[in-house]
Order: structure tokens, then C-alpha cells, then sequence
């Protein structure tokens, strides 16, 4: 094959990936449309976005503990402030 005839091809291949993934963008966005939530078009699952607002931040948690470890008086008050705030970012 000459050089002119890979490029060619090479041209045409690019723009066959280009009109099945613009296909396949305007099918998502349709179906996203449709539905309201996102398809998994592999496995035929739909897949509803997950929940944030229900999930207890990772700082609350280590607040607890440490709060345990202040009231056992492994932490000092002082101590336990200053952990705090970075936490918090305070």
C-alpha cells in the first residue's frame, strides 16, 4: 500500500470513530434525558448517582474518638482543641 492509500485510510478510520462515539454521546444524552439517570450501556444496569448528602463526613468519626480519648484523659483539653481545629480546618 502507498503512502497516499495509508494515509487515506488512516483519514477514513478517524472519521469513522468519530461519527460512533458522536452516535454513541447522542444516545447517552437522549437515554440521560429520558430516564434521568445514567445507563451503564456494557452491562445493561442502570445506575442511579449515589447519595452524598446521606454519608457522615470522615472528620465526624475521628471527633468521636478523640473525644473518647480526652474523656479517658490519654488527651489533654488543649491537645484535644488543637486537633480539632485542624480537623475542622478552623
Amino acid at each position: 500500500m502507498g503512502l497516499m492509500a495509508a494515509r487515506a485510510a488512516t483519514r477514513m478510520q478517524g472519521r469513522q470513530n468519530y461519527r460512533t462515539m458522536a452516535r454513541m454521546q447522542r444516545r447517552r444524552s437522549f437515554v440521560q434525558d429520558r430516564l434521568g439517570m445514567r445507563e451503564d450501556f456494557d452491562r445493561g444496569e442502570q445506575v442511579a448517582p449515589a447519595p452524598s448528602a446521606a454519608l457522615e463526613p470522615e472528620y465526624v468519626g475521628e471527633l468521636q474518638r478523640l473525644a473518647q480519648l480526652r474523656e479517658q484523659g490519654i488527651l489533654s483539653e488543649e491537645e484535644f482543641e488543637a486537633k480539632k481545629k485542624q480537623l475542622l480546618g478552623i
